[in-house]
């Protein structure tokens, strides 16, 4: 990278009035800040955390100088700016005058406080996994890393105390990534230990939103026969962020698992991209669908449970089709998963040596995300065959997400169904995957890991789609509805 020019360091810098700075740090002062834009900020006298304003080409710009990550460039400063919260990159070269108008070095950890109790409310517990919904911005590489306890959740957010006496208890601190089998297993004996022990009106967790899907649909097989709700909840957007859902979501998950009418493991995240509801969607039905989106979370192929708010519940499904609230139920735990299972999404031109090398590696189970109905292509089937015979038990599903595998309708789904391959109807994929190894964690009968995995535990398995299970904007669309009602048959 070539030198700054003379004319590009013609910067220049002032201080307001009364504006004093602390003593300097050498390693904090300039946290990130090297080269181009550390002479910059050396000339004009700024440092990290002060609060300034930078007259650019491109007009004035107010915030707090933040650190930047180690491996950054040497041409930008970064600023979180005054007005909407939001952190901006500055191009350094276009900055024309920088006025320091005062310092405010950040703390980001929130204080963990005592939660008052209230003998009249009911009592929720809340299992810390980790995730954005726990996470601080950690400026050293510029990432959301889990640093919240689940006490610095309520901390931050003490609207909870009118909505029920939270107890928490921290697993651990996990990405969602990093989230498998292990962690099921021991959310699974938590959520029932509390459950059994605790006395709790219901149990929330919070956990990263990229594999929230994974864990929702595991618990819905680990643990049956729920007296009350379990909420799953997490966040798109850090607590650091003016546009985070972290509060809004938490605020709805607490308030489903202390009131609630429901006995299933839900997912509670944004409805709409606005802050006006939550949605409560069914563990085996929902999947996130968006990365950056708050309203990342749909159900496909059904509709959600409910919408959730601060003024209380408004059922979407028909009362009797979800699970309510019964505190005389006992909860069944099977904690249980077998992980030599693989989840296979199939690509035109792939080539048979892959599920071989499945096979070759001991895996027990596949679950194929076929095109169309139920699709793969012909050079797979002597590769699917040799892995039936082998013992390998093989399900398909469609990698549509809405819609069921219809293997009876082509010769090319009858056909591989003959190799050994089961149908799964409109499971999906992700759900398949964890079911298969939730059922191999048992058996490794044939003929009972398929009844096993075609008998539905609750609703990942339908036999039809409601009218309204395929609209991107979920919770009714009034005019479709109105239709529907009037003149569906």
């Amino acid at each position: 990278m070539a030198e700054p020019t003379a004319h590009e360091l013609e910067v220049t810098g002032s201080r307001a009035s009364g504006v004093t700075l602390p003593e300097p740090e050498p390693a904090e002062d300039f946290k990130g800040y090297r080269g181009f834009s550390r002479a910059v900020l050396e000339k004009t006298g700024a440092r990290v955390w002060c609060e300034v304003r930078l007259n650019t080409d491109q007009g004035d710009f107010v915030g707090i100088l933040l650190p930047r990550t180690e491996t950054a460039d040497d041409r930008h400063l970064v600023i979180k700016l005054t007005y909407n919260g939001y952190n901006v990159g500055i191009k350094t070269a276009t900055i024309r005058h920088i006025e320091i108008l005062g310092y405010r070095r950040a703390h980001y950890k929130i204080p963990e406080q005592e939660f008052p109790t209230d003998p009249t409310k009911p009592n929720v517990v809340l299992l810390g996994t980790g995730g954005t919904i726990a996470s601080r911005l950690d400026y050293r590489t510029g990432a959301v890393i889990p640093a919240f306890s689940p006490g610095e959740l309520y901390g931050a957010v003490p609207e909870l105390a009118d909505i029920a006496n939270l107890d928490t208890k921290k697993l651990f601190g996990e990405f969602s990534e990093n989230i498998g089998p292990p962690h099921w297993k021991a959310v699974a004996e938590a959520v029932v230990e509390q459950i059994c022990e605790r006395n709790v009106a219901g149990v929330v967790i919070g956990h990263g939103t990229d594999t929230m899907h994974y864990t929702a649909a595991v618990l819905t097989f680990m643990v049956q026969n729920l007296p009350c709700p379990v909420v799953i909840v997490g966040s798109q957007r850090s607590s650091d962020r003016p546009s985070s859902d972290a509060a809004y979501n938490l605020l709805r998950a607490v308030k489903t698992a202390a009131e609630g009418d429901f006995a299933e493991v839900m997912v509670c995240m944004y409805g709409p991209t606005s802050d006006n509801y939550g949605l409560l969607h069914r563990g085996t039905r929902v999947r996130k669908m968006h990365s950056s989106y708050r309203s990342t979370f749909r159900t496909l192929s059904d509709t959600p449970i409910a919408r959730v708010s601060q003024d209380g519940f408004v059922p979407i499904k028909p009362q009797a089709d979800y699970i309510h609230r019964d505190m005389s139920r006992t909860p069944k735990l099977t904690p249980v998963f077998e992980e030599r299972v693989t989840l296979l999404w199939y690509y035109p031109n792939m080539h048979p040596d892959i599920v071989d090398a499945m096979v070759d590696n001991g895996y027990k189970g596949i679950v194929i995300a076929g095109t169309g109905l139920g699709h793969v292509n012909k050079p797979l089937y002597p590769a699917l065959k040799r892995a039936v015979e082998k013992g390998v038990h093989l399900f398909m599903t469609v990698q549509t997400l809405w819609g069921y595998a219809q293997m009876f309708v082509y010769d090319t789904g009858r056909d591989i169904m003959e190799l050994g391959v089961t149908p799964l109807a409109n499971m999906l994929p992700e759900v398949a995957y964890v079911k298969l190894g939730w059922v191999l964690g048992q058996t490794q009968d044939r003929e009972e890991v398929k009844r096993m995995m075609t008998a539905p535990v609750n609703g990942e398995i339908s036999e039809r789609e409601p009218f309204d299970g395929y609209l991107v904007f979920q919770g009714g669309l009034p005019e479709l509805e109105d239709y529907f009602k009037r003149y569906r048959v």
